[in-house]
């Protein structure tokens, strides 16, 4: 037995590795610069790890957009927004001016110049700021004016469609839409809604609990209720229907995060997350768009709020949390650990690149 799970350990590391390589993805090229490391009892086989970029800051960095290898956005606590453009060498602090107080929670970046952050809170603490200048000057675009309102995560569909929720208002998830790149919003009509159920919202753990794919479709994690729930949008929002995850529950147990590598595959982890609790059921898949979701046979060993496809694969993803990083290579079916490190949150670029983000400003860059 002791031999059969080392063979498969390995084998499961070295897949992920080939995925990595045929994603673009370096895997420990001869050459590559020495960075600090960190992994588990499984990292480094292959070279494949997590490799630290220092920020200088000691924020919690629970958003992050990855735009390429060299070029990544990250925002947290006490109003950070950090970017850098050379991989992770260095990095500049670039909030908007004035925020201190606030949380971004997360942010979608366009390009290098080009980001759209959110701050979470209840009511006029929930804002959204853009920049089209890297940071150096930014522009609110939205304020809630709902006192019951505290807005979670956001998600854009191509650089000037997006959406971005709340947790329920008068019995229903809020969201606000843009058609323009994030500089205007407006508030969608709830009568698509199915209701909240008592106790229900969204987590603001990684920018993750909306999550898009293609055009049009959207799909919204929830916890805190009777169920952990995903709701799912074909119109950007408009209309949704809702089906029970495979999830815990709980006052702080939930979906956390979705991702979807098409309008059909994807993947929810979660879990408890207060230190310590067990969450035995930590992932699930669904290849129908979310209609129906399968427990992974053998799920991370606890609770994770972030999680993302490999590009360009269809069955190599990773999700991190507090107390560490798992790899799936076969489409959320089985997941292994590669890394002890704790981590909130995590993304790829389009072509290649994967950062993860979390507390003390730690920010890492796949090798």
């Amino acid at each position: 037995m002791r031999l059969r799970g080392t063979l498969r350990r390995t084998a499961t590391v070295g897949l992920f590795a080939a995925a990595l390589a045929g994603a673009g993805l370096q895997t420990g090229a001869a050459g590559a610069e020495p960075r600090a490391t960190e992994s588990g009892p499984h990292g480094g086989l292959h070279g494949t790890a997590w490799d630290l970029r220092p920020t200088g800051s000691t924020a919690r960095l629970r958003g992050l957009s990855a735009v390429s290898r060299t070029t990544a956005w990250a925002s947290g606590s006490g109003g950070t927004v950090l970017r850098t453009t050379d991989g992770g060498a260095t990095w500049a602090s670039v909030g908007p001016p004035g925020t201190e107080a606030l949380e971004f929670r997360d942010i979608e970046a366009f390009d290098a110049k080009r980001a759209v952050a959110l701050s979470i809170g209840t009511g006029e603490d929930s804002r959204v700021y853009r920049t089209d200048d890297g940071g150096r000057s930014w522009t609110e675009t939205f304020r809630s004016d709902h006192p019951a309102t505290f807005y979670d995560c956001m998600t854009f569909f191509d650089a000037r469609n997006g959406l971005a929720l709340s947790d329920p208002v008068d019995g229903k998830f809020r969201l606000v839409s843009t058609s323009d790149g994030g500089r205007h919003w407006n508030v969608l009509p709830s009568d698509g809604m199915p209701a909240a159920l008592p106790g229900e919202f969204a987590f603001a753990a990684s920018g993750q609990c909306l999550t898009s794919a293609g055009r049009s479709d959207a799909w919204i994690a929830t916890g805190g209720g009777a169920t952990a729930r995903v709701l799912h949008s074909t119109d950007r929002g408009r209309t949704w229907t809702a089906t029970e995850s495979t999830l815990p529950t709980g006052e702080a147990a939930g979906v956390f995060a979705l991702a979807f590598r098409d309008r059909a595959h994807g993947i929810a982890v979660g879990g408890d997350f207060n230190p310590g609790a067990p969450s035995p059921r930590a992932a699930a898949r669904s290849t129908d768009g979310g209609a129906s979701w399968t427990q992974a046979n053998q799920p991370p060993p606890a609770y994770r709020s972030g999680v993302v496809w490999l590009p360009s694969s269809a069955r190599t993803a990773i999700a991190v949390g507090p107390t560490g990083t798992d790899v799936t290579t076969d489409a959320g079916r089985t997941w292994q650990p590669f890394d002890t490190g704790s981590y909130d949150t995590v993304d790829c670029a389009t072509r290649a690149g994967c950062w993860a983000a979390g507390e003390q400003g730690r920010v890492a860059r796949l090798r």
